[in-house]
């Protein structure tokens, strides 16, 4: 991943021209999520605490306080009040230290009134392991590492595209769209790397934030951290046998490079609302809350079986509020914070597809153009390099001159690609050493178009 130079300012209280006065200021990075020091620290109802604690203690058969810390992601001191807690309510009994695998610590064990409510516990939710984040703790992480804050040079971005060949002018418009944090569509005919740029806009995004496991809101736990779509950043490790424990921040988060959710033609609206999971009985965070802090990317926009209208709908609140609209089983409907770069990215002219209030709404509209024939050329010399194939003129000049004029000279980014993959294809066939030629430049060429013909059924 590629480091930007522009740190990423923290502020809890920003508005959009604070935003815009922020990136031109000297910022510290993203601020770490600070680790809770007490119970009152939480937040979160004592009871939903010490179900979790039981279940995870009955779940991974854990027996001291050192062990369940690690699994809740909580401080020790913290964990420990649980128990306490929970051992005056007489649902835990100390077994001892020689109990606790020789570690010198305290085992504790569930007592049968323990295990019942572990049972309770269970049917109600079999969700344990991590404790979860509050959401209105979680909004305030959000403030921290916000998508809106990043400033990214010409510098970086180009060097997070060094891979594609590029008119300068492309750069000019994608750089204060990447800038703002704000929504983007990519429009222009197919394969001509409007799926690479994008990638290549993640790329250059190279913090890191902090991801929670789980969020909790109304009694109910919401998995974020996915492994899929967040990619897990390597952190310091703490000396088991320190009788100190470094903890940097909130283990209840993990620490990620910026997430990236690609989404294509398999998009439907309800993959933008909660999951319930009916046998564990929480819920799954939908696409857009994963994607918090990075980047969602709609490809292939139009091909969807909902209608290009309908989904752009569905995104018109969070684009124009920074705000989403979530609805739990019950039905009730509560907000969480919209902080993701819209993507999207279409083969189709945008007026075909949306309206112009919905055009609106999407603030950046830049087009992704086929190459010049020179930047063809360009591209096609860099792939033939890479690929260990001899240019040749005899072959190249067929190529412009008798072939790109039966399609009246479009070149796209996939071609130089596509017709050296064919043409190696062929080579091995034949048995003979990679190469270039006129003949060759035919066999790839029928490959790459198809014949407009009437099949006889």
């Amino acid at each position: 991943m590629l480091s930007t130079n522009a740190a990423r300012p923290g502020r809890d209280q920003v508005n959009q021209w604070g935003r815009h006065q922020m990136n031109m200021q000297v910022s510290t990075g993203v601020q770490p999520p600070p680790p809770p020091k007490t119970l009152g620290d939480m937040q979160l109802p004592l009871v939903m605490m010490r179900d979790i604690m039981l279940k995870t203690m009955y779940r991974k058969n854990i027996d001291t306080v050192s062990e369940l810390a690690e699994a809740v992601c909580l401080p020790r001191a913290v964990t420990q009040e649980v128990m306490d807690i929970a051992r005056g309510q007489k649902l835990l009994e100390a077994t001892g230290i020689s109990s606790a695998h020789g570690t010198g610590e305290m085992g504790y064990q569930l007592t049968e009134a323990g295990k019942s409510r572990t049972m309770d516990a269970l049917a109600q939710s079999e969700y344990f392991g991590a404790m979860p984040v509050p959401l209105a703790v979680y909004r305030e992480q959000i403030k921290r590492q916000s998508i809106r804050d990043i400033q990214i040079t010409r510098n970086e971005l180009t060097k997070a595209m060094g891979h594609l060949v590029l008119p300068p002018s492309l750069i000019d418009h994608l750089g204060p769209a990447v800038s703002s944090g704000r929504s983007i569509l990519m429009y222009g005919p197919p394969g001509n790397g409007k799926s690479s740029i994008s990638n290549g806009i993640r790329d250059a995004m190279g913090d890191r934030i902090y991801v929670p496991r789980a969020i909790e809101y109304a009694g109910q736990v919401i998995t974020v951290y996915d492994p899929i779509v967040h990619s897990k950043a390597e952190v310091e490790v703490d000396d088991p046998n320190s009788l100190r424990r470094k903890r940097t921040f909130d283990t209840r988060y993990v620490r990620c490079e910026r997430p990236t959710v690609i989404t294509g033609g398999e998009l439907s609206l309800s993959m933008l609302d909660l999951v319930y999971n009916p046998s564990a009985r929480t819920y799954q965070a939908p696409l857009q809350l994963k994607s918090t802090g990075g980047i969602f990317i709609v490809d292939d926009l139009g091909r969807q079986a909902e209608p290009p209208q309908n989904l752009v709908n569905r995104w018109i609140v969070p684009l124009e509020e920074s705000k989403d609209i979530l609805a739990l089983q019950s039905g009730e409907k509560f907000e969480v914070p919209f902080d993701t770069l819209v993507i999207f990215s279409t083969n189709f002219h945008p007026n075909e597809i949306f309206d112009q209030a919905a055009l609106r709404r999407i603030f950046f509209k830049i087009k992704i153009d086929g190459p010049s024939q020179q930047d063809f050329l360009k591209i096609l010399a860099l792939v033939a390099k890479k690929k260990g194939m001899a240019l040749d003129e005899a072959a190249l000049l067929h190529l412009l001159k008798v072939k790109y004029p039966t399609i009246q000279n479009v070149y796209a980014n996939y071609q130089p690609v596509f017709l050296i993959d064919q043409m190696i294809s062929i080579c091995e066939f034949e048995g003979i050493p990679y190469q270039m030629s006129p003949d060759l430049i035919d066999r790839a060429w029928a490959n790459m178009f198809v014949k407009n013909e009437t099949i006889v059924k």
